[in-house]
């Protein structure tokens, strides 16, 4: 990984463009490929980035862009949707790269990963006609808990959470922009699972497409030992 600290401007060209003026970030570097942006605040969510696979093109700026006071300029290309991160180096502070090796993934504590295995293997409870595709779908950016096809075959993540809050949903979201650029996969819609749901999670899931399931553990651990009954 990659660790550079420097004050740049950042501008993103796609679906939708967007521009971080001038600031002092974190641009991070990973292994496969993708660069995410972060600021001394909002928690662990970086404030734009690219999800592999694209290519970083490094070049020293032009004339006009050196009078203004860039040193650097990085175009970061999505070479599936030609979407571009144009970060404009002014001042770097400190440029590291470190080899972390191969990491084992998240460990779900006990009731999240009771809650997916069993939700998978009773998975008609998020809707009739649903089919599991498989459990901790990878992506770049982490595993979705489930993966699914609904009544209609239109594919559907679903993340699990033992309580279920606003940082969950912003999970969720950014697992399903990145799910939506596959074509093999798209459109995907979003379920967002858990024993509690606050209001909050709820308000914001529902405003942006995302149907809300409440799970009861112990209801499922029943089904599971009916399952498992002769007669």
């Amino acid at each position: 990984m990659r660790l550079v600290v420097a004050r740049c401007s950042v501008d993103y060209a796609g679906r939708l463009t967007a521009h971080l003026p001038l600031a002092t970030r974190t641009l991070m570097v990973k292994r496969d490929g993708s660069v995410l942006i972060h600021s001394d605040g909002g928690s662990y969510k970086p404030l734009n980035w690219m999800s592999p696979p694209c290519v970083i093109d490094v070049t020293h700026p032009d004339d006009d862009l050196a009078a203004t006071g860039v040193i650097e300029l990085w175009r970061v290309t999505n070479t599936k949707t030609t979407d571009m991160l144009v970060i404009s180096l002014f001042e770097i502070h400190h440029d590291s790269t470190h080899e972390l090796g191969d990491d084992p993934g998240l460990i779900k504590d006990g009731v999240e990963a009771h809650l997916q295995r069993l939700s998978s293997e009773q998975i008609g409870i998020y809707g009739e006609g649903f089919s599991l595709i498989r459990r901790e779908y990878p992506t770049a950016i982490g595993p979705v808990d489930i993966l699914a096809r609904d009544a209609t075959n239109s594919v559907v993540a679903i993340e699990i959470k033992r309580r279920g809050d606003i940082d969950g949903v912003e999970q969720l979201t950014r697992y399903l922009e990145l799910l939506n650029r596959d074509p093999t996969l798209a459109p995907v819609s979003g379920i967002f699972a858990a024993q509690e749901i606050k209001p909050q999670a709820r308000t914001l899931a529902e405003d942006r497409g995302i149907r809300c399931v409440v799970l009861d553990l112990e209801e499922l651990r029943g089904s599971e030992s009916d399952q498992d009954r002769l007669f």
